[in-house]
């Protein structure tokens, strides 16, 4: 692991535009009473502003989308015409990438880069979306000679959103371009500490031409989600969060009998076959375990390598390893980021103690790390693999969210199979091998949404995007999306006499 020499390092205040982070409804800031949040910047633990809290904002928030859902015509206009505003939408996000990635960096910890990237190719969601608005039309079905049949799609209506910490906007935004894109009204929640790009959002809406009330945003926590949740006036709640809030939002949703889409947890499995690229494989191992600093729902946390090259493998990947630069996000030379919060440090080493307790040995990492005094405050821990000696230790099976994985090593394709299945989620997997036959045969006995064939990450705006068992129900991205939001009308005309049935001849 290398730490960067850094030049003084400019506050947040320097760096933002603005300091206080407030809900937005009905196209205004909403200056209502609330409690006042600090935010800290995960990289010093210094305070850079404060976000506005009120649970009365929930109610606010869905009034005003049901508002703008009778009357701003939204869901009336053409598909062309919405499709117009979300592209403008998208090329604003473009334009203010530089701030937005501030926030979100802010937010989450990742590196300047990583996020400045997010923010500059969202504009492809809002465009891809937009092209879908254009051509989403209806079918039209011949029954018979004198009936004809039309099955229409229709927006739902309300749609909650509920968002992440670890990608409030990016990951925001492949639920708000396909709703909008159908015609629906929208109230975002996203986390308190990670509000303040998608308050952002909500003013570039109004300026892309998005009536007032059709994109609404609730700065809020968990009793605000819950609140979402079970507010009848919501047609649909969409979350992506951990597994465990899932359970819950959902059962809330689910008893009011309304229609709820998630992507939650993950544990993906890397299979490293014997006759894989190593050099390709450990480099995309060491990208999708620790990018973000682990903090993504697909992070590649179970590394399964195959027996005969795992000796060659791990040497590799430690190699690689001690060359990623840990430190201040804001520096271009920086690979890893802090953790977003200091309950999330404790929890990933509360994952890595448990997992040494019970004798996993450490490949590297393992321990709290300082990249130098201007960042003593900040959340910080190393790239960490452990080598599992058994397969009941936590880290094996549960979500640890940081940059922590565990090396198996396997004999054969049945046994890597087996070991990757093994876990409740079935969110994403990648395999690496130079045989197109292998790599078919496992991506067909892989229980995960998407299956990488050597690449790993390679997230699509034009791809459906969830997860098998407990790792989400409906799917993101793609066409797909849009259907999540749809509700479908089937319409029969009938041109025939209508002779009485019950008529006596």
């Amino acid at each position: 692991m290398n730490t960067p020499t850094t030049a003084p390092r400019r506050s947040p205040q320097q760096r933002v535009s603005s300091t206080t982070v407030r809900s937005h409804i009905a196209g205004e800031p909403d200056h209502e009473d609330g409690t006042a949040v600090p935010l800290v910047d995960p990289a010093t633990g210094a305070v850079w502003g404060e976000a506005v809290v009120s649970p009365a904002a929930v109610h606010r928030a869905v009034a005003a989308a049901e508002q703008a859902r009778a009357t701003s015509g939204w869901a009336q206009l053409q598909g062309w015409q919405r499709a117009e505003v979300l592209r403008r939408l998208g090329a604003l996000i473009a334009r203010d990438a530089a701030d937005l990635a501030e926030y979100e960096t802010l937010a989450n910890g990742k590196p300047l880069r990583s996020t400045t990237a997010e923010m500059t190719v969202l504009q492809r969601w809002y465009d891809f979306f937009a092209a879908a608005a254009e051509t989403h039309t209806g079918s039209y079905r011949s029954l018979s000679p004198t009936r004809d049949g039309v099955v229409v799609e229709e927006p739902v209506g309300v749609v909650a959103a509920i968002t992440p910490f670890n990608g409030a906007l990016s990951l925001g935004s492949w639920k708000i371009a396909p709703a909008l894109a159908v015609g629906n009204s929208v109230v975002v929640k996203p986390p308190v500490h990670a509000a303040a790009s998608t308050a952002r959002l909500a003013e570039l809406a109004l300026e892309a031409g998005l009536p007032p009330g059709v994109l609404n945003v609730v700065v809020g926590g968990a009793e605000e989600g819950a609140a979402l949740a079970a507010d009848e006036r919501v047609d649909l709640v969409s979350f992506t969060g951990s597994t465990a809030v899932a359970r819950r939002l959902g059962a809330v949703v689910a008893g009011r009998l309304g229609r709820f889409v998630c992507e939650a947890g993950g544990k993906s499995a890397h299979i490293v076959m014997d006759d894989a690229d190593l050099g390709s494989a450990v480099i995309a191992v060491a990208q999708g375990l620790f990018s973000a600093t682990g903090q993504t729902c697909v992070a590649g946390s179970r590394i399964l390598v195959h027996e005969a090259i795992a000796a060659e493998f791990t040497a590799r990947l430690k190699a690689h390893a001690a060359h990623i630069v840990v430190g201040d996000p804001y520096e271009g030379g920086t690979h890893l980021g802090p953790v977003a919060s200091s309950a999330q440090l404790e929890r990933i080493e509360g994952f890595v103690d448990d997992a040494l307790a019970r004798g996993a040995q450490p490949l590297f990492g393992g321990t709290r790390v300082e990249p130098g005094a201007e960042l003593a405050g900040g959340n910080w821990f190393p790239p960490t693999v452990l080598e599992a000696t058994t397969e009941d230790m936590a880290v094996c099976s549960e979500e640890v969210f940081g940059p922590v994985g565990v090396l198996h090593v396997f004999g054969s394709a049945e046994e890597a199979l087996e070991i990757a299945n093994s876990v409740e989620y079935g969110l994403a997997a990648g395999v690496w091998s130079a045989s197109a036959d292998t790599a078919h045969r496992m991506s067909r006995g892989l229980a995960a949404g998407t299956v990488w064939v050597n690449t790993y990450r390679a997230i699509d705006w034009r791809m459906p995007f969830g997860g098998y068992k407990q790792s989400g129900l409906g799917r993101e991205n793609g066409l797909e999306a849009m259907r999540e939001f749809t509700q479908v009308k089937s319409v029969v005309q009938d041109y025939g006499p209508h002779p009485d049935p019950f008529a006596i001849a």
